[in-house]
């Protein structure tokens, strides 16, 4: 399927059309601020209910479901699927790689805010677990996909200690007050946002942490982002398929302007 055309949420048939970065359902008439990219795989061991997350209905055209048989066949087919305006729903977190890549690619250097409990910037030799969803954004640094001095790392509270040298000798910023250092050469940004971000209590995510901000401080945050740069898409991970988590994220979604 073209990523011009998607599957409309209202009335259920392939005639949402790609209008810029907007949609337009040519049956229904309804308009939609982003494209959906759902991406149900979770590249490690038993992450399966990341994977089922994927599905889960959200008030935005469909325009690829993306699960290929490899990471790397992965990130390519994200890369070139998406639409203007992405909305990505994952699975884990690798999603982001094909996201950043391919909007690098159309708009140059972007920067990247990157909201998680987790660092996700370890490699295959210093990966505790060996799971690569804890390595995605060191691989896009390290391939010069996007400039560490243009990322931020928001919500982070359980940093393995070779990830904490990484971002010490990297120039990577850390936290809400890193924000406008990580956006200052760019003007367009893509928001990766895993689930574990926020408090266990506030989402129901697959890696909870302790500690972390509620819904409504997210928002706020998210909101920033919107007003401080061009938000290119964003890219939803590492939550559960429970029903009541699809409302909460269109509520992060609306706060960067996709409603």
């Amino acid at each position: 399927m073209s990523r011009l055309r998607a599957k409309c949420p209202d009335c259920k048939t392939y005639t949402a059309v790609a209008l810029g970065p907007e949609y337009e359902c040519h049956v229904c008439g309804g308009k939609f601020s982003a494209g959906l990219v759902r991406v149900p795989r979770a590249w490690g061991e038993g992450g399966e209910a990341m994977a089922e997350a994927a599905h889960l209905e959200l008030p935005f055209p469909e325009a690829a479901v993306v699960a290929e048989d490899s990471l790397h066949e992965q990130t390519l087919a994200v890369a070139a699927e998406l639409p203007a305006r992405p909305l990505v729903l994952g699975g884990c977190c690798c999603s982001h790689v094909g996201v950043v890549t391919g909007l690098a690619l159309r708009h140059g250097r972007i920067a990247v805010v990157w909201v998680d409990a987790h660092g996700d910037l370890n490699t295959p030799e210093s990966s505790p677990s060996g799971n690569p969803w804890g390595m995605p954004l060191r691989k896009l640094i390290d391939s010069e996909t996007v400039s560490a001095d243009d990322v931020v790392l928001v919500g982070a509270r359980n940093l393995d200690p070779p990830e904490e040298d990484f971002i010490a000798g990297s120039g990577l910023h850390l936290g809400e007050a890193g924000l406008d250092a990580a956006l200052d050469e760019t003007g367009c940004a893509y928001v990766a946002f895993d689930c574990d971000a926020l408090a266990p209590a506030e989402f129901a995510s697959f890696m909870p942490e302790p500690g972390g901000p509620s819904l409504a401080d997210a928002e706020l945050f998210l909101g920033r982002v919107r007003e401080r740069t061009s938000v290119l898409g964003v890219g939803f991970t590492g939550l559960r398929a429970e029903p009541e988590n699809a409302p909460k994220l269109v509520r992060l979604a609306a706060a960067l302007g996709l409603d």
